[in-house]
């Protein structure tokens, strides 16, 4: 247990205040980062669909959204680490290597480990904010508690209330919750149209374009109420000075502060 708490406290320390910072120094990186994103957008628009299905379960759509944000976390961890990722973040931990490698190595695998406990954690609110400047991009990953985000859309979940199919207002329970369910999948579609919008095809669209956009993405629940919220963020041109020749972590930036000043003003920055 001690060992495990030991981890658990150095992967906090990694992620608090942090964000990865990627280069993007050719053609190829753009279109690589071009079609994470498309992946990114697309997925809100298959989400939106299980969440519109009278048929499918309420898990169904949270299920799957983990289970996306988890296999792109773990791309990450393969593509910029490899297959042993697991014993390069453990490495890097215990002091036994110092590089930017590692150093990555721990702050996905901790994203990783969270994503994939997110469903089951109460009252926590995942916060991504991903941005794009000229020649690089970031990706800030961090988890508030204490209140869901101001904004965006909200919706009720019969199982996690433990709602009894004999009581008096299940019916009417469920049928409500099916319509914001409806409503919340309208909404989730929309925030695949905006990660388009931000990070639109480098084949089409001039630098002066595309050079700047970003979204920030937030999902959590209160006992039976889900909350998601995207909306586009405007990156700050002057957060960089130097450019970037290989993926670091750096700094969050003001647009993150910003962000959970806006939609989370009431809760508490756990990592």
């Amino acid at each position: 247990m001690s060992q495990r708490r030991d981890r658990f406290e150095r992967g906090v320390r990694e992620l608090y205040g942090r964000a990865v910072r990627v280069p993007l120094p050719d053609p190829e990186a753009e279109r690589t980062h071009y079609e994470n994103m498309t992946r990114v957008a697309d997925g809100r628009d298959r989400q939106a669909a299980l969440l519109a299905d009278p048929d499918a379960p309420l898990s169904a759509a949270l299920d799957y959204l983990v289970d996306e944000m988890g296999n792109g976390f773990e791309h990450r961890l393969r593509r910029l680490v490899g297959d042993d990722y697991d014993g390069v973040a453990d490495a890097y931990a215990a002091g036994e290597r110092d590089d930017w490698v590692g150093e990555l190595a721990v702050y996905y695998r901790e994203c990783l480990h969270r994503i994939e406990e997110h469903t089951a954690v109460d009252d926590q609110v995942c916060v991504l904010v991903v941005l794009r400047y000229p020649d690089s991009f970031t990706v800030n990953f961090c988890f508030a508690e204490g209140a869901l985000p101001e904004g965006g859309v909200r919706f009720e979940s019969p199982t996690h209330a433990g709602v009894d199919a004999d009581d008096e207002y299940a019916e009417r329970y469920y049928a409500e919750s099916q319509y914001a369910q409806r409503e919340a999948a309208d909404y989730v579609r929309e925030g695949g149209d905006v990660v388009r919008e931000q990070f639109p095809d480098p084949g089409t669209t001039p630098l002066t374009e595309r050079g700047y956009g970003g979204f920030t993405y937030m999902t959590g629940r209160r006992d039976d109420v889900f909350a998601d919220l995207l909306e586009p963020v405007a990156p700050d041109p002057e957060r960089f000075a130097d450019a970037v020749d290989a993926p670091c972590l750096v700094p969050e930036g003001p647009e993150a502060r910003r962000v959970r000043e806006t939609h989370l003003p009431d809760a508490d920055v756990v990592a």
